[in-house]
Parts: structure tokens; sequence; C-alpha cells
């Protein structure tokens, strides 16, 4: 199993304090997301049905006449590599290391691509795997550049993988409409911006022919019913989405003004995160744990992703600790 942010009770036992007592900042999840109402008793009792509304909410949401909802876009990025031969697969790192993990489990010829390698990357590739924006550099690639990729990709048979599960806040960035196109297949997740990850609720955007495959291959039932009703109800109500944009917007300029300030510019980072490339991420990383901020560690490369906090004592907690950070090592230096 590959780590991952929010593991909190580790580091509770790492770290000797209780849960309830951390600062979360490790995933990157929207701190004030979409409030749950009462799910109503027959969502609990009923097997889920594919009429119930959720397609017709996503298909609004996204854009798109053609998707599939899956558990999480976690489980197409398992599933998708079972349904190609085995092949060359160019995966964007550093990036979320479940996809080639996925494909190099399955098979393929894995090779990790830095973001300014990308292009070159094409034409020795099948398939091109990559976050938009980038988890957790922020890297964002203009439409018409992944376009032209998806274009010399699919003319060979190949697919163009974009995982966009950071887009919400910038949807105009996103590639969903421009479904179904054979070999553009777009991952799209509840978890971050509607701040509903443990419903694990995702969907895949893509040509027909292969939804159908997916589709067939992960069975029926892929998303439980009360996740299905609390998906439909998040993705209709477009008020709270309108408002959460703005909010989100303005919060990640705050972050990072807030790094910037205490002398830990960020080198990238999207509306929900930001992220910061230095060799001494292990230290920051220890020294916020000890006073109760998690953060999210990367090792290849050395660097830490802040997530945003949900209130003004949060954003009090984490200016303080920041300012604590000096006296234990130059922040300068640091940096």
């Amino acid at each position: 199993m590959l780590e991952h942010g929010g593991r909190l009770r580790a580091a509770s036992l790492r770290y000797g304090i209780a849960p309830p007592h951390w600062l979360d900042l490790s995933t990157g999840i929207n701190p004030c997301g979409w409030k749950v109402e009462a799910v109503p008793a027959a969502a609990w009792l009923r097997l889920p049905e594919d009429d119930d509304g959720l397609e017709a909410a996503a298909r609004a949401y996204y854009g798109t006449e053609h998707l599939l909802p899956v558990a999480g876009s976690q489980a197409a990025i398992q599933a998708l590599p079972q349904l190609r031969a085995p092949c060359r697969v160019a995966v964007i790192h550093p990036g979320y290391a479940e996809h080639a993990h996925a494909w190099r489990r399955a098979g393929h010829a894995v090779t990790p691509v830095a973001v300014d390698e990308l292009n070159d990357a094409v034409p020795r590739s099948d398939v091109l795997a990559l976050i938009h924006p980038n988890n957790p550099t922020g890297a964002r690639f203009p439409p018409e550049q992944l376009l032209d990729w998806h274009a010399r990709l699919a003319a060979r048979g190949g697919w163009l993988i974009v995982d966009e599960a950071f887009m919400d806040a910038t949807p105009e960035h996103s590639l969903a409409s421009c479904c179904p196109r054979p070999g553009l297949i777009v991952l799209r997740s509840l978890g971050k911006f509607f701040g509903l990850a443990g419903a694990r609720v995702g969907f895949v955007c893509a040509h027909p022919e292969l939804l159908a495959r997916l589709h067939s291959a992960l069975g029926p039932w892929c998303v439980n019913a009360p996740a299905r009703w609390v998906a439909t109800a998040a993705l209709e109500d477009h008020h709270w989405q309108a408002a959460a944009r703005q909010r989100l917007m303005t919060e990640g300029a705050r972050l990072r003004a807030l790094l910037t300030r205490h002398r830990l510019t960020p080198d990238g980072g999207c509306a929900l995160f930001q992220w910061l490339h230095t060799p001494f991420a292990h230290t920051l990383h220890d020294a916020l744990a000890q006073q109760g901020i998690l953060t999210r560690l990367f090792t290849e490369p050395h660097g830490l992703r802040f997530g945003l906090p949900g209130n003004e004592t949060d954003w009090a907690r984490l200016d303080k600790a920041l300012t604590g950070l000096a006296t234990v090592k130059n922040a300068e230096a640091i940096a």
C-alpha cells in the first residue's frame, strides 16, 4: 500500500497527540465542504439504481453526456490498466503515485516523466497519465496542449488520462466537456472540492465504448445508494458551488501569502493546497507535527504540501506554528 495524506491516527500514535487536537492539512480536501443533510432511510434499504438522478446531475455539472459513476476516481485508476494489453505508459512525476503503481502492477512498462519532458514522451508512449492541476506541484497545462497530446496518442490507439481531482475550483480549465473522444479519459472526484472524500464518489468521462468496458470490469453497484443520494444533492447545489469557488480561490491565495511571509514561498499549488519543494521537508514536517499540525510529506522529490485551514482559529494556529519554526531553524535556510 502506498502512503497517502490524512493518516491522522498514525500521526497521533507517533507524536502522542490525540486525534481531536490535530490540525490536519495533509489531504488537500476542502475543510468547509458541502454539508450533508439527513440521508433518506430508503437509501439504506434499497440497492443503487442507475436512474436515480445521479448521472443526470453529473452530466449537467461536467458538461458531457458520457460518464460513469465509480467508487472514487481511485476505482478507475486501478481498473483502467486492466483494459489494455501490456504497453508503454508515461506518468507525470512527481504526481499522484497510484497511477504509476496501478499500471506497473498490471504489467505495463511505466516511465516517470517530469513536467517539462511530457511532450517528448508522447511519441514513445501508448498511454500518458497526468494530474491537472498536478498533485502535488500544482502544475497546469493549456487545454490546447492537452488536446494535442490526446490527438497524437489517439491516432495510434493510445490514451490520454487526465486526473482532474483538484479541478472543480477552476472548471473552465477542465477537459470533461471535450468528451467523448476516443482515447480521452477524464477522471473527476467529489472528494476534494466538495469535501466528500469519505463517500467515495467519482466519475469517468470517456467514449461510450470504453465506459462500457470499464463498467463491466467494475461490476454492478459500484457506488452505494446513500453516497449516490449525497452526490446528487451536492452536484445540484449550484449556489454552494459558486460560493465555494470564490472562497477557495481567496483562501488559496491567503495560504500562499502566509507561507511566503514566513520565508516558505511555495513553488506551486492551486486553490486547495500549496507545494513547497525543499530538502528540509522532513525537518519542517516533524517540527509542525510536534505542534499538532499535519502536512503531507513527500520524499521524491523532497517537499511538503499544505492544505487549507478551516477557520480563523486554525489560521492563527498555523501562523503561530510557522513563526515558531524560526526558533527551530533559520527560516531562510530551511526554504
